[in-house]
């Protein structure tokens, strides 16, 4: 039997999120809804951060009211705060998910504090989330490369990603957000978070900008992690890294890890028709292609 390799489905919030037509409530419930379809274990559907922030999720109550839940698929939401958590519990999102960074650059620009006190606030969010029965995952961004402070010492993302892993995290998932992480670098990064946090409770979050996110993976898995967020049609990126849209595609790294003999449980023609479907959505392309 082949080793199983989980992807984590991003695109209906990660993908979404600065796109900048507003898209219809109902395009997302679609897509949320096709990609149930395709044997995902986990989706993340949904943020509730400030609409003033990331206008583009202001109706994710709304899509997870309206999609079709899927009996083994698991729904998850980004939160960066108690109110967000209140929304999610709402939701009845089966996980929620906080986000730090690697470098005080990027942690001000994206949460408007500094590292320390970003974690700090987590520490009360993911203790509730964990009393209702709500798994938490950790985002640590710019884990190689920042677009405020440039090359980022693997020491750095190890100490945030422990402390997320050490206030409850079950998860611990590395963003490579600029898609600028050489392999070498991305090896460095991982054997310095090893150090703190065992690999199964890490996930690999490659952006493609650069072209190496698949080479990145390979890395990944040569050292033991086996989850990998990715986006279906390779929507999106992260508005907080200039010129860094670039999120891999699901169907990219599900062909990958197929291709070295790991299994990923996903059918890869429905996955291909939600690949079409996202890419329609995108800068309002209504012909399949970005």
């Amino acid at each position: 039997m082949s080793a199983p390799v989980e992807i984590f489905e991003v695109g209906p919030r990660d993908g979404l999120q600065n796109e900048a037509r507003l898209i219809p409530t109902e395009e997302k419930v679609a897509l949320v809804d096709a990609l149930s379809e395709c044997g995902f274990a986990r989706i993340e559907p949904a943020s509730f951060v400030s609409p003033k922030w990331v206008p583009q999720m202001a109706d994710s109550g709304e899509v997870m009211a309206r999609i079709t839940r899927a009996r083994n698929v698991q729904y998850w939401a980004l939160t960066p705060n108690a109110q967000g958590l209140d929304r999610a519990i709402s939701a009845k999102m089966d996980g929620i998910a906080v986000f730090g960074a690697a470098t005080e650059g990027f942690s001000q620009a994206n949460l408007n504090a500094s590292v320390a006190d970003s974690l700090a606030r987590f520490v009360p969010l993911v203790a509730e989330a964990r009393a209702h029965g709500v798994g938490v995952r950790g985002y640590v961004s710019v884990v190689t490369d920042c677009p405020f402070e440039g090359a980022v010492p693997p020491a750095a993302a190890a100490d945030v990603a422990e402390r997320l892993w050490q206030m409850g995290c079950t998860e611990i998932s590395l963003g490579e957000t600029l898609g600028k992480g050489l392999p070498e670098r991305v090896d460095r990064m991982l054997t310095a978070v090893l150090e703190r946090v065992p690999a199964g409770a890490l996930a690999g979050h490659f952006h493609d900008t650069g072209g190496r996110a698949l080479a990145n993976i390979e890395v990944a898995l040569s050292h033991g992690v086996r989850v990998f967020d990715a986006s279906v049609g390779g929507l999106g990126g992260c508005p907080y890294a200039p010129g860094a849209p670039g999120n891999v595609a699901s169907e990219a790294v599900d062909a990958l890890v197929r291709g070295l003999g790991y299994e990923t449980g996903l059918d890869a023609e429905k996955l291909a028709r939600a690949g079409q479907m996202a890419r329609a959505m995108r800068k309002g392309a209504v012909d399949g292609h970005a």
